[in-house]
Formats: structure tokens, sequence, C-alpha cells
């Protein structure tokens, strides 16, 4: 869909996705982004001179600097760790993906608590 893979991950990589995603939800009014707190998201001139721009359409939310607890797939982590990959006896990596990806394909969908989430303000 989008045309930014393969390339190093830096600000202006960012900025022409957030353009592209600009580009492609065109008919919604607002778009949000929910950002980590890599470097090249905030510490960018590109980033902010982006936002002076197109911050009234394409709004930027940052998580906090360390809160995996708000990050769904940091959850899946946790679990597969905790039940697979914590003191597993493999001789190699193949050996563990194969427990992993059985474990990871039994999964149907992960309950999210919605509770760590605020409402969206409109």
């Amino acid at each position: 869909m989008f045309t930014t893979a393969g390339e190093k991950r830096a600000g202006a990589l960012f900025v022409r996705h957030l353009h592209e995603l600009r580009g492609h939800w065109r008919r919604y009014r607002k778009v949000h982004v929910i950002c980590d707190n890599a470097k090249f998201h905030h510490d960018c001139w590109a980033v902010w001179e982006f936002g002076s721009q197109y911050g009234d359409r394409v709004v930027l939310h940052f998580l906090p600097k360390y809160a995996p607890e708000l990050n769904p797939i940091e959850r899946v982590g946790w679990i597969l760790h905790d039940q697979i990959t914590r003191n597993h006896q493999c001789k190699d990596l193949p050996e563990l993906v194969d427990l992993a990806l059985p474990w990871l394909a039994d999964r149907k969908r992960f309950a999210i608590d919605a509770g760590a989430y605020p409402p969206c303000p409109s």
C-alpha cells in the first residue's frame, strides 16, 4: 500500500510516509497517527515542519517514553516469552521458531484492555 519500505528509518522517510497517509486518507477530515518515541519521530525538523503545515489534519500522538502496557503487541510478546521462549531447551533458532509459530497460529485474537486508552478527543 505504501512505498516507504526498505529504506533506513529516518525523519525524511517518516515525513514521506505521513504525506502518503494524508493522500491515501484524503476523504477523512482528520488522520490520527500513534507514534512511539523513535528519535526520528520527534527530533527531526522535517517532522515539526510537517506538523505546522498539516497538523490540523494529520494529528501525531506520541506514546509515553516507556509504556509497553499501552502497546498491545508488547502484551503478546510478554505472553510468548512467558509461555514459550523463557527457559527453553532448544538447540538452535529454527527449533525455537518451530515452537513459537504454532503458538502464534493457535491464538485467534488477543483481548485488548481498552481501559488503558483514554477516549479520543473529537
